[in-house]
């Protein structure tokens, strides 16, 4: 395995499809493989490794889902009470039917309230501009921040449709994040440093880098239209801003490949216990019944292309994770969990075999074809090798 990965790893960089990649690959012991390749910034000699520092954007959400879970093992949350009760906001949200001939929304009333399971599954009817038209224009001409903006704000977009009448990529898990902040008088990453990442030893996985993290830090990178990656350096968010529970955090490979493993062992690690077995067993199955994951078509080609993993296949989804339905060609069973990062980073979870992994690259737009690629080269390699 460690011989094919790191060929892998080394083509893909040389190939062009990213500056740099660092991936691990873990069992329910941790890590079996641990690699990297490239720089952290295109044009430097700044070596990637497996303790690069990146920008995890929506592999937060495992996270944060796994942190309100431990909060619905406690009785402290509900998975299916209005989530309204918690934050009360989320009683006053409306559903967008369209714009009148003033290009002003047309909007009514909710058929139910909102609930933490809905958020986690992304069928709460709440979306994400990048890859909602309507939710685009809503933004323009209301004026109200984009998710872009980083302010919490961006929260108050109104619904796409009725909760839990259909699947939609969306905001829910930053709304979990304010679930998570209002039931416990905690800030979002201080709650995930003690009860979870802390306990499972991801020592490099925060909201806000600092110190050695900072020196590790990897360059975000822009495909330019003659394919080359042009680095630039994304900003920080302000210590004392808000805090995505959808997308803000940042870390290693070597960190999320602990994650992982945790999960693979049914919510332990190295003798810590962070998750209940049955918990693991149930953030890991279908959660949305007969509702199906549906393909995200880009409004904002610099920032993702159209993707969807695994086209035609039927695929379904977790408390935050895409399953598919069956067998892929990359090697891995149906009923594998997965998701990604805006930056092309990836993982995925496999209990039938005991194994998972996880890449990290700095690449923009989502879905670029050469990063997109790399990561399936990255899984089918682990399955050829076992």
């Amino acid at each position: 395995m460690r011989a094919a990965l790191d060929a892998v790893l080394a083509a893909g960089v040389e190939r062009g499809a990213v500056p740099g990649i660092a991936a691990v690959v873990v069992d329910r012991a941790g890590a079996r493989y641990e690699g990297a390749s490239g720089v952290r910034r295109a044009g430097s000699s700044e070596e990637m490794t497996v303790d690069s520092v990146g920008a995890l954007f929506s592999m937060t959400k495992a996270l944060v889902g796994a942190a309100a879970m431990q909060l619905v093992e406690r009785g402290v949350l509900d998975l299916d009470a209005p989530a309204g009760e918690v934050c009360p906001e989320l009683d006053d949200v409306v559903v967008l039917c369209g714009f009148d001939a003033d290009d002003q929304p047309i909007t009514r009333p909710a058929a139910s309230r909102v609930t933490l399971r809905q958020l986690l599954t992304h069928t709460s009817g709440f979306s994400y501009e990048m890859w909602d038209a309507d939710l685009l224009r809503w933004h323009a001409v209301t004026g109200t921040p984009t998710t872009a903006s980083g302010d919490r704000a961006a929260l108050s977009t109104p619904l796409m449709f009725d909760p839990g009448t259909r699947w939609r990529y969306g905001i829910g898990i930053d709304w979990v994040g304010a679930l998570i902040e209002e039931v416990t008088g905690s800030r979002l990453g201080d709650r995930l440093a003690e009860h979870l990442t802390e306990p499972l030893g991801m020592v490099d996985t925060t909201f806000h880098p600092e110190g050695p993290m900072l020196d590790r830090r990897c360059a975000m990178h822009m495909r330019a239209g003659d394919g080359a990656l042009m680095p630039f350096d994304m900003p920080l968010a302000a210590p004392d801003g808000f805090q995505s529970g959808g997308g803000g955090m940042h870390g290693t490979m070597a960190d999320y490949g602990r994650f992982i493993a945790m999960l693979l062992g049914d919510g332990a690690l190295d003798g810590t216990r962070v998750l209940e077995a049955g918990t693991v067993e149930q953030m890991l199955t279908n959660q949305i019944g007969d509702l199906r994951v549906e393909p995200l078509v880009s409004c904002q080609p610099t920032v993702t292309l159209d993707a969807e993993f695994f086209p035609g296949q039927p695929k379904t989804w977790g408390l935050t994770f895409q399953l598919n339905e069956e067998p892929a060609a990359t090697g891995r069973p149906a009923g594998t969990a997965m998701w990604a990062g805006l930056a092309n980073s990836y993982f995925w979870i496999d209990r039938a075999n005991g194994i998972g992994g996880a890449s990290l690259t700095q690449v923009l737009p989502f879905a670029d074809p050469g990063a997109f690629a790399l990561w399936a080269d990255v899984e089918t390699a682990v399955y050829r090798a076992l």
